[in-house]
């Protein structure tokens, strides 16, 4: 069986594809070149053209913009099994930064070695695409969080929706997930004040929901949890493969 049979990547992928021995094949064809990079320094820069696409395993990412002042919005969070960057090789220009926050693992994909393996096999590059697709719908959500939920629901909303991609790629349960984000990541993913992000997580806590602590979510009440965030996983498409 192939080493990429257990993967975070095709883990992840395999939510939409049962993915054949051809395709980890080529799966395993795209982690040729391996990096390591340390937190805190941008792997990616916002405006930066002609850079490879990477396929993270091992680590956690940001992926924010740059604003004129000098503030940030984080846009999300990369964990093991995600691309990084993808979108920015086909546009050529990458729109935003990526930054490690803790020591990352990744594989380097230049856009030819990703364009080959689209046409070598059409299955694989369908599911990529629809990993791009749920990137997208993550996004969405996150929209409507800062617009539309209360603090308490977009924190919630937001520690789930984490909770469920780690679970997907065998990081995470029910029970809960270890997480390196600090209040200050959460406050800006969340709009948030870093204040604000501390006495959300003590009410959540206090209401025997969820604890963060020590780097560790854990869930005391998961359904409680959920029926606070309105949080419905559909978005994130993980019931099976759809192409078998």
């Amino acid at each position: 069986m192939s080493p990429f049979a257990t993967s975070p990547l095709t883990r992840k992928l395999s939510a939409f594809v049962a993915l054949s021995k051809a395709e980890l094949d080529v799966l395993e064809n795209l982690h040729q070149r391996r990096r390591s990079f340390v937190a805190g320094r941008d792997m990616v820069h916002q405006g930066q053209s002609d850079q490879a696409a990477y396929i993270l395993s091992k680590g956690w990412v940001c992926s924010y913009k740059l604003q004129p002042d000098g503030t940030r919005q984080i846009v999300d969070f990369q964990v093991p099994g995600d691309f990084l960057g993808l979108r920015s090789v086909l546009l050529r220009t990458s729109d935003h930064s990526f930054e490690p926050i803790v020591e990352i693992e990744a594989a380097e994909v230049l856009k030819s070695d990703l364009l080959a393996a689209f046409v070598q096999t059409p299955r694989l590059a369908t599911a990529i695409l629809w990993a791009a697709s749920r990137d997208e719908a993550m996004v969405v959500e996150h929209l409507v969080g800062i617009g539309r939920r209360d603090a308490d629901a977009r924190m919630a909303h937001f520690l789930l929706e984490l909770g469920s991609r780690l679970a997907l790629v065998g990081m995470g349960s029910r029970e809960g997930y270890d997480c390196p984000l600090t209040q200050y990541h959460l406050a800006d993913v969340l709009g948030l004040s870093a204040i604000h992000v501390n006495r959300v997580l003590r009410q959540l806590r206090e209401r025997a929901l969820v604890t963060f602590r020590d780097g560790r979510v854990s869930f005391e009440d998961h359904a409680g949890l959920v029926e606070l965030a309105g949080f419905d996983s559909a978005y994130l498409d993980q019931t099976g493969p759809l192409l078998k």
